[in-house]
């Protein structure tokens, strides 16, 4: 088990890669979290890349499920532009995902092994 310094050193930011957080939504399909690299003087950082990232969600039967992905763009237009393409690929990604997962789930089932013997799983 870590001890709490350990813990404490784990969970420590790096000033170095730190980034200003904004949120764009249309308050219908999603959101686009615009990423801009800064100091840990809070000034822009010009060495590193602003990123976008697109947010969503899938409701199921078990809740809404969240889905993240980065989006390649040059600024906020073309973040909304690639939005619809980009989150439909990865719904369909989490959907593969989650297939996968309910199959290798469904061929875990445990078999006995033989009469009066014990059970074992394949």
């Amino acid at each position: 088990m870590a001890t709490p310094e350990q813990r404490s050193a784990e969970l420590k930011l790096e000033p170095d890669k730190l980034y200003l957080e904004e949120v764009f939504t249309d308050r219908r399909i999603g959101s686009i979290r615009r990423l801009t690299p800064v100091t840990k003087d809070s000034k822009p950082d010009t060495t590193r890349s602003v990123l976008y990232v697109g947010d969503t969600q899938v409701m199921t039967p078990a809740g809404a499920i969240p889905i993240a992905f980065e989006i390649g763009a040059g600024s906020l237009g073309e973040a909304a532009e690639k939005f619809g393409p980009l989150a439909t690929e990865a719904i369909e990604r989490t959907v593969r995902e989650l297939q996968e997962l309910r199959r290798q789930a469904a061929s875990s089932i445990v078999v006995p092994q033989s009469p009066g013997g014990k059970i074992q799983i394949p």
